[in-house]
């Protein structure tokens, strides 16, 4: 869950480490600094959840970024910013096989993720890796509520690629649906768009073929989603972030 370290304003500016300077977020959320309270609110989640704070997740970022607002009068020591006050912070963990996916939000966007082996596990067997299909189906719990775009179709095409080890789009395969979903997404009501997890919830089944994830096709999927990003970023808890996690995961257990 290791993020970038906080940005230091510019000379001459007054308002202090943003929630937008630290995490891939949007509207109301990313124009707000980081407050005292913020940062005590996800430490205490993380450790119900996690049993510590997490050295390079969000709370820490946080914590860091809150401590230089206070140092610099932006914010005080009592203080909570507007949307985490309103709307929470909060930290949840999804079971998949072999693992667990841990993702954490702010005001409910996604701040940080991880994919790691169950706390309960005390040893991992020899030769459980989590596959492609199981990482797309990890990506339909954390992020299932995600309209499907071209740059999910575009993760998932590649996902289907290297699980099956062919250049070609399986017919009728979840790539298929993908981008058929995606371009029907394009011009519909944003009530009637298709999620994320209509396509990848059943993810293995669909799979004519699977394989454990590792770096590469983990670097495919990622350059493939943000190649058709107007940002460049992933979608966190998306596609090519479960991926990626899955691939770090898996790299832990050789």
């Amino acid at each position: 869950m290791s993020q970038g370290q906080p940005r230091r304003p510019e000379s001459g500016q007054d308002e202090g480490i943003k929630y937008g300077d630290v995490f891939a977020v949007s509207g109301d959320l990313a124009g707000q600094p980081v407050a005292p309270q913020d940062a005590a609110m996800m430490q205490s989640a993380e450790t119900a959840v996690l049993g510590q704070t997490q050295k390079g997740g969000p709370a820490s970022v946080m914590q860091s970024a809150a401590t230089y607002n206070e140092r610099a009068g932006v914010v005080s020591h009592d203080q909570a910013s507007d949307a985490p006050r309103d709307q929470g912070v909060s930290v949840t963990e999804t079971v998949v096989p072999s693992g667990r996916v841990v993702t954490e939000f702010v005001a409910g966007q996604a701040v940080g993720q991880v994919m790691e082996t169950e706390e309960k596990q005390s040893r991992v067997p020899e030769g459980a890796k989590i596959t492609i299909g199981e990482a797309l189906e990890a990506a339909a719990l954390t992020a299932g509520d995600k309209p499907v775009e071209q740059s999910d179709a575009a993760a998932i095409r590649a996902a289907e690629a290297r699980a099956t080890g062919s250049g070609v789009t399986v017919p009728g395969g979840i790539a298929a649906q993908a981008q058929s979903v995606a371009d029907s997404n394009a011009t519909a009501r944003e009530e009637d768009k298709a999620k994320l997890r209509d396509i990848l919830s059943d993810a293995t089944a669909k799979l004519p073929a699977d394989k454990a994830v590792d770096r590469d096709d983990a670097a495919r999927v990622v350059g493939a989603e943000i190649r058709n990003k107007a940002d460049m970023t992933t979608t966190p808890g998306g596609v090519a972030a479960s991926v990626a996690a899955a691939a770090r995961l898996n790299q832990d257990r050789q």
